[in-house]
């Protein structure tokens, strides 16, 4: 009896070790598979910022760190830029059109950002948000983003247009009340910067 209790209690913990290992191989996988999708556009991405007068070495990783965020470099609208070209979501069907829009529309943001004295996460979040959202920091006599801030302005859009932005009805979605964007955008994307960087630097060793 106690041999076979031995014998089940191994068995168990051979199946959660190859388990646990298993899921480590997929994941790193699927890491690997990401990081690939991405860094497929990196080139695009460098020569749009470059066009738009930007740094590419300083700003390449924040792009990278967008596309993941939205899109993990999927689909034909890999920066989801179509929203800020004034079309429908995913209206953008070529991935260059995309990359080209998306930049153009950081560039605004970072330019009127750097204009007005805000902080760099406060223009990652108006990637999200618009304009309107700089203005709000900047009226508040804020430079610096933060979440409640996020949360406060999305609040001001939902009132302003409540039949508009009403997060499906959904009140199970993390983003219900304040539906107007996401308020946890510019630290989702930061917390990607260094990883893309890291993956940048592998890239370049490469070439």
């Amino acid at each position: 009896m106690k041999r076979r209790r031995k014998t089940v209690t191994n068995t168990i913990i051979v199946l959660i070790v190859v388990i646990y290992f298993g899921y480590l191989f997929v994941n790193s996988t699927i890491k690997q598979n990401n990081q690939q999708r991405l860094l497929k556009y990196l080139p695009e991405i460098a020569n749009e910022l470059e066009l738009n007068e930007l740094n590419a070495e300083e700003l390449s990783p924040i792009l990278l760190a967008i596309m993941d965020q939205e899109s993990h470099g999927k689909g034909n609208d890999p920066m989801q830029s179509s929203e800020s070209a004034g079309l429908k979501r995913n209206a953008i069907e070529d991935p260059s059109e995309s990359i080209k829009q998306g930049v153009f529309h950081f560039a605004e943001m970072y330019k009127y950002g750097q204009k007005q004295g805000v902080d760099i996460e406060t223009i990652i979040q108006s990637y999200n948000m618009g304009p309107g959202y700089i203005d709000f920091i900047v009226s508040n006599s804020q430079v610096e983003h933060s979440e409640e801030s996020a949360k406060t302005y999305s609040e001001y859009m939902v009132e302003r247009s409540p039949t508009i932005y009403t997060c499906n009805n959904d009140k199970l979605n993390f983003r219900y009340p304040y539906c107007y964007g996401d308020f946890t955008y510019a630290d989702k994307v930061t917390s990607k910067v260094k990883e893309m960087s890291s993956i940048i630097e592998k890239y370049a060793r490469r070439l």
